[in-house]
């Protein structure tokens, strides 16, 4: 293969961790692992790279062996939690440009997602994943942000919510609430939903574990439980609130997001964005293509929110 015009762009998220090599819109490699807490982290940038690196090092050839200094045109990494902390983020660039000896362009998951479903242009992205956040940057490049505050303070409607929500309402009805089917589907992942808060309480990235109970949530919605059905429409309603703040007058929209990806989510949040006067437009491509563009292209209109690591 000829590589010099292979660029690697990586999807370093709380859920997972997703590297691909690109030459122009061709994927000639990818590999991907579970993700991390995110950036924000005292020794974010070190656990992002380690994290970046080893998931590069799974690819089909591998790196850097395969691609030795001079192979590789650039890196574009999309990465959570770069909002929390300027110094991680500019740290993270320049690791990884010592480690591959490229130019690296380090932004975050959702200035990423924006990027690459409105391939540059200015407008509105509701991102639905672990958490949730919509961004909006206008003709001057000027950020406008709602939501993606975190599973203790924000991300309503989140997978992290959606999930959550589905637990508690299982544990209600284990208290003699309203029946649900969650109940039993909760118990099944421990055995008996008294071990619910233990089970939880033990892992190392709680808000990633709720969201995996997000697609039962959903089944059972879809199959008409009530408290489950109840749960979703929750959410659309927090998540057009999300959308209709960050948006402005602009009333456009591209949804994103692995929750937005079930055909039945992704419909009920449609009609209700659409309900709400926002028009859904459709996305041209995802946070790996907005980090590619980043690793392609300087100067763009998000530039300012794009962390280099000051090499040419």
């Amino acid at each position: 293969m000829d590589s010099a015009d292979v660029i690697l762009v990586a999807d370093v998220g709380k859920s997972r961790c997703r590297v691909e090599l690109r030459r122009g819109d061709e994927v000639v490699g990818s590999a991907d692992q579970q993700g991390f807490p995110g950036l924000g982290m005292d020794n974010g940038a070190r656990l992002a790279f380690e994290l970046l690196a080893d998931t590069a090092a799974m690819l089909p050839r591998g790196l850097p062996a395969a691609f030795p200094e001079g192979s590789l045109l650039g890196i574009g990494a999309a990465v959570a939690g770069v909002e929390a902390s300027t110094a991680n983020s500019h740290e993270l660039a320049v690791l990884l440009s010592e480690r591959f000896k490229v130019p690296a362009a380090v932004l975050s998951d959702a200035t990423a997602a924006q990027l690459g479903a409105l391939h540059g242009a200015p407008g509105t992205v509701l991102i639905v994943g672990t958490g949730a956040v919509a961004f909006r940057f206008d003709g001057a490049g000027t950020l406008h942000r709602a939501d993606g505050w975190g599973p203790l303070l924000g991300d309503r409607g989140s997978g992290r919510w959606i999930g959550q929500q589905g637990l508690q309402a299982a544990l209600q009805a284990h208290d003699g609430g309203p029946a649900t089917s969650l109940l039993g589907a909760a118990a099944a992942l421990v055995g008996s939903p008294a071990q619910l808060p233990a089970w939880l309480a033990e892992s190392d990235n709680p808000a990633r574990t709720m969201a995996r109970f997000t697609p039962v949530v959903l089944k059972e919605a879809e199959a008409g439980d009530a408290v489950a059905r109840g749960i979703v429409d929750e959410a659309c309603r927090l998540l057009v609130n999300t959308v209709a703040l960050a948006a402005g007058d602009t009333k456009q929209v591209a949804l994103l997001g692995g929750v937005v990806k079930s055909e039945f989510f992704g419909g009920l949040l449609h009609n209700a964005v659409a309900s709400a006067g926002i028009e859904v437009v459709a996305a041209l491509g995802d946070g790996m293509d907005g980090a590619a563009l980043a690793a392609n292209r300087r100067g763009l209109l998000q530039e300012r929110y794009i962390h280099r690591d000051g090499t040419a």
